[in-house]
C-alpha cells in the first residue's frame, strides 16, 4: 500500500533519518513533483547521506537543480561527515580495516536481532504490520 509508505517513510523523515528522506524525494520525483523532490534530496544530503549527494551532483549536471543548491547541499553534507568523525571512530574503523572485519549494517542487524534481548532499532517501530 503506497499512501502506507509514505506515511511511515514522513514518520522517520521527521524522526531524522536520511536515507527515508531520499526515498521521500524519489516517491514525489515519480510523482512529477521535482522541486519537492531536490528538497528532500537536499536535506538527506545535509545530514550526510552519500546517496543523495550523488543524486543531485547528476541532477546538477542536467541542470535539474541550481549551482547554489548543490554547493549548499556539498557544504553541508561535509559538515555532517566531519561532525562524525572522531579519533575513537578512526582507530576502530582502522582495526577493522587490519583484521579483515568488514560487518555491514546487515549483518549487524541480523546478528542482533538473534539477540533475545533485542528490542529493535530506532527505525523498526515505525513500521506496522
Amino acid at each position: 500500500d503506497e499512501k502506507k509508505e509514505v506515511y511511515h517513510l514522513e514518520q522517520a523523515a521527521i524522526g531524522g533519518e536520511p536515507f527515508a528522506r531520499y526515498n521521500l524525494g524519489l516517491v514525489e520525483l515519480k510523482n512529477g513533483r521535482h522541486v519537492r523532490a531536490a528538497k528532500h534530496l537536499i536535506i538527506a544530503a545535509n545530514m550526510g547521506h552519500d546517496g543523495s549527494l550523488r543524486t543531485l551532483k547528476d541532477w546538477y549536471r542536467f541542470g535539474l537543480v541550481s549551482k547554489e543548491d548543490f554547493a549548499a547541499a556539498l557544504r553541508g553534507h561535509q559538515a555532517a561527515v566531519d561532525a562524525t568523525k572522531s579519533p575513537q571512530r578512526e582507530a576502530a574503523e582502522a582495526f577493522q580495516r587490519r583484521h579483515g572485519l568488514h560487518a555491514t549494517a546487515q549483518a549487524s542487524t541480523t546478528s542482533l536481532k538473534r539477540n533475545p534481548e533485542y528490542r529493535g532499532g530506532a527505525h523498526e517501530g515505525l513500521i506496522k504490520h
